[in-house]
């Protein structure tokens, strides 16, 4: 999974590809420097999975209801 692109993952892949970095990282068994590239791709993964969650969070935020409770669409965040 390490060739794709972090801004082309879902959250489920770089969530994935996190833990599997994380992993990795605390065996302790890889060189060091794998281990500062690991380290980097895993920043880069943990930032791309706080960009999904704040984008999911944005939405959710966005759902406008109607008198009876009911969601009648979304507002873009930007008009909020």
């Amino acid at each position: 999974m390490a060739d794709k692109s972090v801004s082309e993952m879902t959250f489920e892949e770089a969530m994935t590809e996190l833990e599997q970095v994380v992993g990795q990282l605390e065996r302790g068994d890889v060189a060091l420097d794998a281990s500062i590239t690991l380290y980097e791709r895993g920043a880069a993964l943990k930032k791309r999975c706080e960009d999904k969650l704040k984008e999911a969070e944005e939405k959710v935020a966005a759902i406008t209801l109607d008198a009876s409770g009911q969601p009648t669409g979304t507002t873009p965040v930007e008009a909020q």
